[in-house]
């Protein structure tokens, strides 16, 4: 009896590990990261983690096995998502769980902001608050692909490539806030030093997409919002 549940207990602690292993790697942490902002092929995947497509896959294919993602081919193309918004939740409460027990996630990013003025980020409540004054434009500066996939309603969609060329959408006589993927996307913190170099009152939201839509705040799916509409 004793080695039997035995071995019944090293049979489910090893299906336990499978999630270890699936993301002991900090690039499938990235990878994951980007797929909690919506689906996306591999070759973007590959792109905006700066890693190489087959390497990508093969991290995409670890993620498989753990049963974290899902991939469906279209043609030459293989589209992978999240397997469910339990893995989300997971990466999510992951995220917290290292900012609350490992001190060197706070030191990494203190040193990495504070090298850049006055770049703290401006918090919901007071995001909310400017939305409802009218004195505020929010920008979404992801790719249009994971903008489509969901965004802040109002959010003007502005990927931090275009951002340059399309300053003339935007007026002077409003803050701007922009944001991104979450706390530790970077495209919001250059979309703001960009912005305030041109003479713009900008912010960052640190909060992302899925943290907004954790919280029970509505998220828009879909097409671009009107420069300046306001329905946060």
């Amino acid at each position: 009896m004793a080695s039997r549940n035995r071995r019944f207990k090293t049979a489910i602690y090893e299906q336990f590990a499978r999630i270890g292993k699936g993301i002991s790697n900090p690039s499938r942490l990235e990878l994951l990261d980007l797929l909690c902002q919506g689906p996306r092929t591999v070759e973007a995947l590959a792109k905006e983690a700066g890693l190489g497509l087959t390497n990508a896959s093969q991290h995409l294919k670890a993620l498989r096995e753990a049963r974290l993602v899902e991939a469906e081919k279209s043609g030459l193309f293989v589209t992978y998502r999240l397997a469910d918004e339990q893995v989300g939740q997971f990466f999510r409460s992951l995220r917290s769980l290292a900012e609350r027990r490992l001190a060197e996630v706070g030191e990494i990013t203190r040193r990495f902001l504070e090298a850049r003025e006055d770049l703290q980020p401006v918090d919901r409540e007071q995001l909310l608050a400017r939305v409802r004054d009218g004195a505020v434009t929010v920008v979404d500066v992801r790719p249009r692909e994971e903008y489509r996939a969901g965004h802040l309603p109002g959010a003007v969609s502005i990927p931090l490539k275009e951002l340059e060329r399309r300053l003339a959408e935007l007026r002077h006589d409003r803050e701007i806030v922009a944001y991104c993927r979450g706390p530790y996307c970077v495209l919001s913190v250059e979309a703001v030093e960009l912005l305030r170099a041109r003479g713009f009152a900008a912010f960052r939201l640190e909060e992302g997409v899925p943290d907004w839509q954790a919280k029970g705040f509505p998220v828009a799916v879909g097409e671009e919002a009107a420069a300046g509409e306001r329905t946060l």
